[in-house]
């Protein structure tokens, strides 16, 4: 510590020290702790998400998606911005509202998905309706190249 003086007379020190406190030792968690509580994810992105939400009701509202999805109102905005860039999404204003129209033969992007169609991988979680009507659906509204 360094003391100053003024003349004769000593001043307060220019320094004072720091409490110490003990360090606390940072852990990693074990290869046992790791297994034992997974880490939280899953198989799709968020677009992929939004993409299911709009398949499952055209006329959705982004507030209700970024709800379902676990993300933020503008996140939605942006992720059916880049859907409707990627040609996946059409957006149709129907009065104050708008309606999503999905390009069901539209190809996914990425090159693990190379050749598949919009409807293959929509028709996957399709909880709704019965598979039969999914398949006569396909039928009448996708033209098979």
């Amino acid at each position: 510590m360094l003391e100053s003086t003024v003349g004769d007379a000593p001043v307060a020190p220019l320094m004072t020290p720091r409490p110490t406190q003990p360090k606390r030792a940072t852990m990693q968690p074990s290869s046992v702790e790791r297994a034992a509580s997974p880490r939280p994810w899953t198989l799709l992105s968020n677009h992929g998400h939004v993409l299911v939400c709009l398949a499952r009701d055209p006329n959705i509202r982004m507030r209700d998606i970024a709800a379902t999805v676990g993300i933020t109102e503008r996140a939605c905005y942006r992720i059916v911005g880049d859907l409707e860039e990627a040609g996946l999404v059409r957006r149709e204003r129907v009065g104050r509202n708008n309606h999503y129209a999905i390009d069901l033969a539209a190809i996914m992007r990425h090159p693990a998905w190379e050749g598949v169609r919009a409807v293959e991988l929509l028709t996957i979680g399709h909880h709704a309706t019965p598979p039969r009507e999914v398949a006569r659906e396909m039928a009448q509204s996708v033209p098979i190249r």
